[in-house]
């Protein structure tokens, strides 16, 4: 099925008839051409394409990026509780992007889309609730909402409650259960989750499997977080670790992503 046998602009009921194939067709094709579909399902006041036409703008996929063009998709959808809409309204207004920065309003938008079963409203919010911003601190309550995030596998989630293990954080301290999430966070892709567990592997002294994990960090991880880790990694025991660590403070980020 080609997307030439529809065409635009269209009204409320072609676009209700238009068969899912059209859109998994469009999601895999150019992203100018996915833009263009979005925008005029958007105007029809589609949620979900309001949702996935705010993401694009944002990130200036197939389109200029724009920032207020953005956050206005969010908030259309969001009022119709789309809960992706809802959590990128929250980091809108978290960050500023396309709009003044307030973390009290992020933090309701936050819980709106944790509350509605998303997982990284569920994150983002406990992100906020651990330090007190836009809301008051409360540690235990962003636990709750990790542990929630963690238990549908996501990643990110997954490495801080392993840290709120590892460091003793309103639970008792125990690294065998920090080493399990971290472990997950891992396996799940998280970067942060593969150094936690790269580190405890080595405590544990399986220093090869240990620096195939740190192998695996530069294809996802931040520049920052990439010279962090090398300054880190420099000082330790471990021949392998330092290796690892000249090569991330030489900037030889495409060495490292090729593997």
């Amino acid at each position: 099925m080609k997307t030439t046998a529809y065409s635009l602009p269209m009204t409320k009921e072609e676009l209700d008839a238009l068969p899912v194939e059209h859109w998994q067709e469009l999601l895999s094709g150019a992203p100018e051409v996915l833009v263009e579909w979005l925008t005029a399902a958007a105007a029809l006041d589609d949620c979900n394409a309001q949702a996935l036409l705010g993401q694009m703008l944002l990130d200036g996929n197939g389109v200029t990026p724009n920032t207020s063009r953005a956050y206005a998709c969010f908030v259309a959808a969001s009022e119709q509780q789309q809960a992706m809409a809802m959590n990128m309204r929250g980091r809108c207004l978290e960050h500023g992007w396309g709009t003044q920065i307030d973390p009290v309003a992020a933090a309701h938008w936050y819980r709106s889309a944790a509350e509605a079963g998303l997982d990284w409203g569920m994150y983002n919010y406990a992100n906020l609730l651990s330090r007190g911003r836009g809301v008051e601190l409360n540690q235990e309550l962003a636990l709750d909402w990790y542990r929630k995030a963690a238990g549908m596998g996501h990643a990110k989630s997954l490495n801080l409650v392993g840290r709120y293990y590892e460091e003793g954080i309103v639970v008792e301290a125990s690294r065998s259960t920090a080493f399990n999430y971290y472990r997950d966070s891992a396996l799940a892709g998280d970067f942060r989750g593969q150094y936690s567990y790269a580190c405890m592997l080595a405590e544990r002294g399986r220093i090869d499997e240990a620096t195939r994990w740190l192998e695996k960090i530069p294809a996802t991880a931040t520049i920052a977080f990439m010279n962090k880790i090398g300054n880190d990694l420099l000082l330790s025991a471990h021949p392998s670790f330092r290796a690892f660590a000249e090569k991330i403070l030489a900037k030889d980020f495409v060495t490292l992503r090729m593997g």
